[in-house]
């Protein structure tokens, strides 16, 4: 067993916590704090180092789940069958020692491998009944995604009737809904055009498109589609060359650039082959799909607990461009750490404008030694975050100096700190602006706080209407309105927000917190095993440390931070302004809905869909997708669907969104 120093333990140990929020900014608030490239080289080190030392893997860890919640303005459904995302080889040696593994279960004459190119969109999930389409899904987590059937029947691409006489009672089909280059162009022309800030890249251009409200909006965007991936009820199509086949003849389009292969030699022509004829397609790709083509041996490679055995993504090499160094700044984030960031003229990388990299701590920055006007070499490892590989020496100015990290922290003016064990630099006042900002931020994701979002929490702190998470309570209409270029009814909203925020469980309020290595995950473990603040608070080092998942540097940090005098005024201060500091035992008189179906059009003022569709189930309640005569009320927002005239042709009764806080457990 190898030895574990401080610095690896504290290394995984940020690590974790960088992509758990960066998954939870990207799939759950749809705001991505960190770029793809960034996130996929950080997880790899992860994945790296908990491979080397096992024991340092925990539950809560990115490694060790599919991915996060989806979004919250449509409505949650659960796959039939998920969605599995796919392991990721850089090189044909990554890929190689993916097909040793295989042979050990099947041997060299048995395999044949399907390559298609990996299309640089959204990954979509179909559902067709007796042959019709019934249901369009986002890949959400692979468990449960997003309802957009009325923006996929839109995608002219996608058949709404297969093309059968007779077809099978029940298809699932999954592909890639994506941009052609020359109309993600010209959207991003007019978006400028209309004063609108232009898509990062296709692939967020498609995203945002699926997740548009207006199914109109996404009909004039012309999104794209090809089927990869077919699911029958009966082993009726035995591998996946004949799939991709059948599927043309369902009526779905099929990328026609794919090749069966009988040996790794082929897949690798193939993958050579593309790397350079991909930049005359009209659409991007970022690598090629490799997959086992018999289905037996899918089945008998089986997944492991995020990828299928039988599949993997075999990327293109990192793209690399060069740009110069502006300025270089540092940031305060709610730990107190001090991240320095080079802002660079912008530059088109992977399909991205890139303005800034991360130089992660001081060490890198002088390991790298970037200084001011310096001329730098970016890459995207893998399609994710832009990162400074080196410095063109040569072009540097002859008056150029060392870059100095700052002695007092930017935010606050306290000396900064960097503790032995640590590569970080950090700020030790917790009165610090930058860490409150981080702070509360933080607290707004984890709680659905809709409508706080940095700049207005920015402006509270600047006017010192809040000095810690407690203050959020007291804030009144005119508080709020008070604040430049916001108005009542925005300000209401808020307030309204902050309210339903005291009805989130006792699980996201810990998480919320901000507890040292507490993730959504570990929060959701803690609250089961301690349903209260008290519990908590009274737990025993032995005791946290005897939960499955959760070692000793977590039960550490989490002892210390209900310690500590100040987190204690901090949990009073919200359990008297009516936070649920303990798991809420539903009893059946808590169930006024118990029965009822309900079901939602309409734009909501004060709730997200699946704040109130959770409110509604914990009332006893069902909410459903559809309009039938078993629905016994609507609940009707603002800019109602078609929904609206088929419960007035049912005779259903209708609710508003206020008629409806009535029944609710919300007070």
């Amino acid at each position: 067993m190898n030895e574990i120093s401080p610095a690896i333990r504290a290394k995984v140990i940020r690590l974790r916590r960088s992509l758990i929020e960066a998954a939870y900014a990207y799939y759950v608030l749809d705001a991505p704090i960190m770029e793809d490239s960034v996130y996929d080289q950080l997880y790899r080190e992860l994945q790296t180092l908990e491979t080397e030392y096992p024991e340092l893997i925990s539950d809560d860890s990115p490694t060790q789940r599919v991915g996060a919640q989806p979004a919250s303005q449509f409505t949650p459904v659960r796959h039939n069958i998920p969605l599995y995302s796919l392991e990721n080889a850089f090189n044909l040696e990554e890929l190689a020692r993916w097909e040793s593994r295989i042979l050990k279960q099947i041997t060299p004459s048995q395999l044949s491998y399907v390559c298609e190119l990996k299309i640089d969109g959204a990954a979509i999930a179909l559902t067709y009944t007796n042959g019709i389409l019934t249901r369009g899904a986002t890949r959400g987590d692979g468990q449960i995604g997003e309802d957009i059937t009325g923006n996929i029947r839109t995608i002219k691409t996608i058949p709404l009737r297969l093309h059968l006489e007779s077809p099978p009672p029940l298809i699932e089909v999954r592909g890639e809904a994506f941009l052609p280059l020359a109309t993600f162009t010209e959207i991003n022309q007019q978006r400028i055009k209309q004063g609108e800030s232009a898509f990062a890249n296709p692939r967020n251009a498609t995203a945002g498109t699926l997740r548009q409200l207006d199914a109109r909006i996404v009909a004039q965007r012309g999104l794209r589609f090809f089927a990869y991936t077919l699911h029958l009820p009966e082993e009726t199509i035995t591998n996946q060359w004949d799939s991709l086949d059948y599927l043309q003849q369902l009526g779905f389009p099929v990328n026609p650039h794919r090749r069966l292969c009988h040996s790794l030699g082929e897949v690798a022509n193939y993958y050579q082959e593309w790397e350079v004829k991909r930049n005359d397609l009209p659409y991007l790709t970022d690598g090629v799909v490799v997959k086992v083509n018999d289905y037996h041996w899918q089945k008998e490679l089986g997944f492991t607990h995020k990828f299928p055995r039988w599949a993997i993504a075999l990327k293109y090499p990192a793209e690399t461009v060069s740009t110069v160094v502006k300025e270089i700044i540092v940031n305060v984030g709610r730990t107190g750490a001090v991240t320095p960031m080079a802002l660079m003229s912008p530059v088109q990388l992977g399909g991205t404008t890139v303005q800034r990299a991360t130089l992660h701590n001081s060490d890198r920055l002088k390991e790298l030694d970037v200084r001011i006007f310096d001329t730098v070499v970016i890459r995207k490892a893998g399609e994710i975050i832009p990162e400074i590989v080196r410095v063109i020496t040569e072009l540097r100015p002859k008056d150029s100096v060392p870059y100095q990290m700052p002695k007092e922290c930017p935010e606050c003016g306290t000396m900064l700190v960097r503790l032995p064990t640590e590569a970080v630099t950090r700020c030790p006042n917790q009165a610090c602006p930058g860490i409150l900002r981080g702070k509360i931020l933080h607290w707004s994701n984890a709680l659905e706080i809709k409508g706080l979002g940095e700049k207005i929490i920015i402006a509270l702190i600047n006017s010192q209407l809040v000095t810690s998470i407690a203050d959020l309570y007291q804030l009144t209409v005119t508080d709020i309105a008070s604040l430049e270029r916001m108005g009542e009814k925005s300000a209401s909203k808020i307030v309204a927000a902050l309210n339903q925020s005291k009805q989130q469980p006792w699980s996201k309020i810990l998480y919320g917190l901000g507890i040292p290595q507490v993730g959504l995950v570990t929060a959701e473990i803690l609250a089961k095993q301690f349903p209260s603040l008290t519990a908590l608070t009274q737990a025993s080092l032995t005791e946290i440390t005897a939960i499955k998942g959760i070692g000793i540097e977590i039960a550490t940090g989490i002892v210390e931070w209900v310690s500590n005098s100040s987190n204690q005024t901090l949990l009073t201060q919200l359990e008297k302004a009516g936070l649920q500091l303990a798991t809420v035992s539903e009893t059946p008189d808590a169930q006024p809905l118990k029965g009822k179906t309900f079901v939602l059009t309409g734009k909501l003022n004060n709730f997200t869909r699946s704040q109130i569709q959770a409110l509604i189930e914990k009332a006893g309640g069902k909410v459903s997708n559809s309009v039938t005569q078993k629905t016994d009320y609507l609940i009707v927002g603002e800019n109602p669907g078609s929904k609206l005239a088929k419960a007035q042709q049912l005779n259903i009764p209708q609710l508003t969104e206020t008629d409806l806080t009535m029944y609710l457990p919300i007070g």
